[in-house]
């Protein structure tokens, strides 16, 4: 039977998801990832899962419609990457009906509270197990909803460079040849 290496940056995912629920910087891990990789490899349960942590986030900090946005979008992406999620070790099924199940719970105006992905395969378990003692990190921990650095960090970052790449896509969307000279 062949051993399951899941790539590092995920496991760095999930210790900021379910320790540090610092899901700004899991959007950040999986980006990064998910750029590395030739755009005919570049798979969308990458998308999925940054999806979910960048609607937790939005939840956290009270942006219910932002959050919605993206969960329902990432809901759609599960329903779709069933085998990709399992080969990821989580059980995709749990994950649809645990994502269908927050987007109802903020339909009735439910705070937001932490979130367990589901974590299915053995090697998964056990490489996250190891990935939180190299980090000398728990196995989970709960928003901590005091940490102002923790809800309000896409707000400190310089984000010129995803203004521009916005502005150069909307150009492009639009027919129009983008400003070769603008900020990036």
């Amino acid at each position: 039977m062949k051993s399951t290496v899941y790539p590092e940056p995920y496991l760095d995912y999930l210790v900021q998801f379910h320790v540090k629920r610092d899901y700004f910087e899991c959007h950040e891990i999986l980006e990064e990832y998910w750029k590395s990789a030739p755009p005919q490899e570049r798979q969308s349960v990458w998308v999925g899962l940054i999806q979910i942590a960048v609607g937790l986030y939005h939840h956290r900090r009270g942006n219910v419609n932002g959050a919605r946005k993206m969960l329902t979008s990432a809901h759609a992406l599960v329903k779709k990457h069933h085998a990709e999620l399992e080969r990821l070790g989580l059980d995709s099924n749990a994950l649809e009906h645990l994502l269908a199940g927050r987007l109802e719970e903020m339909d009735q105006g439910l705070p937001y509270r932490s979130i367990t992905l589901p974590m299915q395969a053995a090697e998964l378990i056990a490489a996250y197990k190891a990935a939180c003692a190299r980090q000398n990190q728990p196995e989970h921990r709960d928003s901590d909803m005091n940490d102002s650095f923790l809800l309000n960090k896409h707000t400190l970052r310089d984000r010129s460079d995803v203004l521009a790449e916005r502005e150069r896509q909307l150009q492009l969307r639009q027919g129009k040849q983008p400003d070769p000279h603008a900020a990036t």
